[in-house]
């Protein structure tokens, strides 16, 4: 007898999958100013449309060895890794939250975070079309989430915006130069509007933490022991965000048991 346990979470996967490709075309489009809409999907090494069966999301990049089917160039491995991203945290959603309002509110959310991400980690910009939008679309979290109101949303955007602009005021007036861009500013603003006060603290937090680590690990790397070795700030807060999500309320309970011992 078939087994139809696995089907719902194959389709959340997906349909997931499917939006990561999209994700691809903004990652590459936005910051080039180009439109997402037309033209349709093509090789950037030799300008030929790519067909539908060769747009597959992750099943043509392994069918085609990773290579364009026409002109035979190498095809990164960001695309796949993207679809794959996106597919997966859908699946999460959909077993945490189910098809509801609030599992829709948050993959719409992580899509945007996903794509910010990798647009700053390849131009080090968070474009102001993805970010200002966003937080007034997810202002609309007290509307979604059973936890947010309208009160705690706007303390999240000030917060979030608010903090990140002292600190780099501070920085600014100490060393003279900038050390964040108003591109973060505006992402965690955006978190803000989504998470509230709670999630924009615990996002501070984690992504510094995050931050933190993976700078150390790329000087170990690169054997470059510089200070002023240029991170994108934009994936790390998107991350805490992310854990924020999906572990906030357990990791806060368990470190306000921890200090209180």
């Amino acid at each position: 007898m078939t087994n139809y346990f696995f089907l719902p979470e194959v389709f959340i996967f997906t349909f997931g999958a499917c939006i990561g490709s999209f994700l691809n075309v903004c990652v590459y489009r936005i910051p080039e100013d180009k439109s997402i809409v037309t033209p349709g999907s093509f090789c950037p090494n030799c300008n030929t449309s790519i067909p539908f069966y060769c747009n597959i999301p992750i099943l043509s990049y392994l069918f085609l060895m990773g290579r364009c089917k026409f002109c035979r160039h190498l095809i990164s491995v960001r695309y796949p890794l993207i679809e794959a991203l996106t597919g997966f945290f859908a699946l999460f959603i959909f077993q945490k939250f189910g098809i509801t309002p609030v599992g829709g509110f948050w993959f719409v959310f992580i899509s945007v975070l996903i794509t910010i991400s990798f647009i700053d980690i390849d131009h080090q910009i968070i474009p102001d079309i993805l970010s200002v939008p966003g937080i007034l679309i997810f202002s609309s979290s007290f509307y979604f989430l059973p936890e947010m109101t309208i009160k705690n949303t706007l303390l999240g955007i000030l917060a979030g915006g608010g903090s990140l602009y002292a600190v780099a005021l501070l920085y600014y007036l100490l060393r003279k130069q900038e050390g964040m861009g108003g591109g973060d500013i505006k992402l965690l603003a955006m978190i803000g509007a989504a998470t509230g006060i709670k999630g924009v603290f615990f996002t501070i937090f984690a992504g510094s933490l995050f931050g933190t680590i993976a700078g150390f690990l790329i000087m170990l790397y690169t054997k470059i022991a510089d200070t002023k070795l240029r991170i994108p700030f934009g994936p790390f807060l998107s991350l805490g965000a992310i854990v924020y999500i999906f572990y906030g309320k357990q990791l806060i309970q368990w470190y306000l048991l921890l200090i209180s011992n």
